[in-house]
């Protein structure tokens, strides 16, 4: 077993090494641009920028929060910034740029504590429902840029895998078990979300408004008798418009479930 392990990494550090060896040559050849923040850790030499890209994040961030992510354009920005529109790509290539700017600004409010695995996943979850929450627009931001690879994104990372190490998990488990967490997190407050934009799309001012439009479904439902268990739920469930309790709840089990699959 310890051999074909062995065989097996091998195989995959050779080729992670012809991987960068092609990198390298497709960025001496000119084809492979540097990357965002590689640009920006080199950018000290040179004459003092009019802006900063700090700046260009907290403007876009404005904007998203106010009125959504599609509201961020080059020329909304700039106009915001006071700059002209080609002026802003001499800080980055396009929308896409921006977007991993935004994502990263808002990253440092997750504030993670010193704790082991399961504070700090706790941490984590709560604080992203919370971050996600005040700006709605990122789980859609996230299907478009790699955000994790973002300094704000990859400090979480890391803090969170520091959390585990020592507790006799492999790599992949390691990563996995904050994966399982991320996932449950954001499948969560994207459903949270929605139901928010359904509210203000139809003008309900409550769910209880949501509840007396989906009225006739429901009654179908009811007097069909062909959905029992759900319309039980319906009818006894104290917890089905409570977003929170859903949450608590659910990262509970998700955490719990975690602890009794690796035994940490």
């Amino acid at each position: 077993m310890t051999d074909a392990k062995d065989s097996a990494y091998d195989q995959r550090l050779e080729g992670f090494r012809k991987a960068v060896t092609e990198f390298e040559t497709q960025r001496a050849e000119g084809r492979l641009k540097p990357t965002l923040w590689e640009r920006l850790e080199g950018s000290t030499r040179g004459p003092r920028p009019a802006l900063t890209h700090q700046q260009i994040a907290v403007a876009a961030v404005e904007i998203a929060d106010a009125e959504g992510l599609s509201a961020v354009s080059m020329r909304r920005l700039a106009e915001r910034l006071g700059v002209a529109t080609m002026g802003l790509y001499r800080y980055v290539t396009g929308k896409d740029e921006i977007y991993e700017l935004m994502l990263d600004t808002v990253a440092a409010e997750v504030i993670l504590p010193d704790g082991d695995w399961r504070e700090v996943a706790d941490a984590y979850a709560r604080q992203y429902r919370g971050l996600s929450l005040r700006h709605p627009w990122t789980i859609q931001a996230h299907a478009r840029v790699p955000a994790t690879l973002s300094p704000n994104n990859a400090t979480l990372i890391e803090q969170a895998l520091t959390s585990v190490e020592g507790l006799g998990l492999d790599v992949d488990a390691m990563m996995a078990v904050f994966g399982t967490v991320n996932s449950f997190t954001r499948g969560a407050v994207s459903a949270e979300i929605a139901q928010r934009e359904v509210l203000e799309r139809n003008d309900w001012k409550s769910d209880d408004d949501a509840r007396m439009a989906f009225l006739p479904w429901v009654r179908w439902m009811l007097e069909s008798g062909r959905f029992p268990a759900l319309s039980r739920y319906i009818i006894d469930g104290s917890n089905e418009d409570d977003a929170e309790w859903q949450f608590e709840f659910g990262l509970k089990c998700v955490l719990d479930g975690i602890a009794a699959r690796l035994g940490i």
